[in-house]
């Protein structure tokens, strides 16, 4: 099958190259970056240069994007051209083109202020049934894109499968308090219990959503590493997570005191990849009760695929306050 990978310069896009080349696939990759992944480079709001890169494709997985560190060094416009417009083009082309499925790279951000409670409230158990309360433009234009592809599927019949994924890149955290309270593998250890997935993992579920994507027609899903939490958990684990923790995982905490390790004291969401596991049939693998295990045995907690991709980054510039300039504007 061909198939064409949007932003395949970045971090999910080589990696779903690689992946796919596996398997035998023939594919294309679209990028504004040149990278031994790419050889169609251009900007996915060209229309000429999508139209080229469509030609004769049966499947696109849509990855390229502007990211939320991206928010303090582009405009407004930016964000409109290349997350909105730019998912536009691509899926005009594609009618055109007939391809088959479309799958699209979203993100848990676009939940928004849903994810944050009042003081005093339990945490949230974020399900796809949690409606979106973007808080900056990031997460307004990948609802906006993802709407996009529901109305392709309704009224042009493209299947079109949309994928909320939570964090996964391997970069600091952009909180200065974050970093300067905990060690970084910490820091993303701990996020496996409500808000990391391995890019392994999500390299898994693009493929079975892509394979599944004609019965399916369109659907949204969650795709971050299964949480060892249940519903009943919620309002303990906002406010005391290390006592929930230590009754799913109690071994973790001799791990943690051994490399001098802290867990959070309270998570506010948590969540919940149960309906990609049951409607897909993903099996993540990379989880919290495994992270800890490979710890004790002196393992590498990432996948191999993970650290064959490394760190690329969202600028080329060097930032002397953090991994990337924080700012939200609307």
């Amino acid at each position: 099958m061909r198939v064409l990978v949007t932003g395949s310069s970045g971090h999910l896009g080589e990696a779903l190259v690689r992946s796919l080349r596996a398997l035998g696939h023939e594919v294309a990759g679209l990028d504004a970056a040149a990278s031994p992944f790419t050889n169609c480079v251009g900007s996915i709001t060209d229309r000429a240069c999508v139209k080229r890169a469509a030609s004769n494709v049966q499947a696109i997985f849509h990855t390229a994007t502007l990211h939320k560190p991206h928010l303090a060094t582009h405009n407004r416009q930016d964000f409109v051209d290349t997350n909105i417009t730019g998912t536009l083009t691509l899926l005009e082309e594609a009618v055109t083109a007939g391809v088959a499925v479309f799958i699209f790279t979203s993100t848990t951000s676009a939940f928004g202020d849903a994810l944050s409670p009042p003081p005093g409230a339990s945490a949230v158990w974020v399900t796809e049934e949690l409606t979106p309360i973007p808080k900056n433009l990031y997460g307004v234009s990948k609802v906006a894109a993802e709407n996009l592809c529901q109305a392709f599927h309704r009224n042009e019949g493209l299947a079109c499968i949309v994928l909320r994924t939570s964090r996964f890149f391997p970069e600091e955290d952009d909180s200065r308090l974050v970093r300067e309270t905990y060690a970084d593998p910490n820091v993303k250890v701990n996020e496996y219990l409500y808000r990391r997935v391995d890019l392994e993992d999500v390299v898994s579920a693009h493929l079975l959503a892509a394979r599944c994507a004609g019965r399916l027609g369109f659907r949204r899903y969650i795709i971050s590493a299964t949480t060892p939490f249940s519903p009943h958990d919620m309002a303990a684990v906002r406010s005391d997570a290390p006592s929930v923790v230590h009754g799913y995982v109690p071994e973790y905490e001799a791990e943690y005191a051994r490399r001098g390790w802290k867990m959070v004291p309270g998570i506010d969401r948590v969540y919940v990849n149960q309906r990609a596991r049951d409607e897909l049939g993903w099996q993540p693998r990379y989880d919290f009760r495994l992270l800890i295990n490979r710890l004790r045995a002196g393992e590498e907690t990432r996948s191999e695929l993970a650290l064959l991709i490394g760190s690329k980054g969202y600028h080329g510039t060097r930032f002397t306050a953090g991994p990337y300039p924080v700012k939200n504007p609307v």
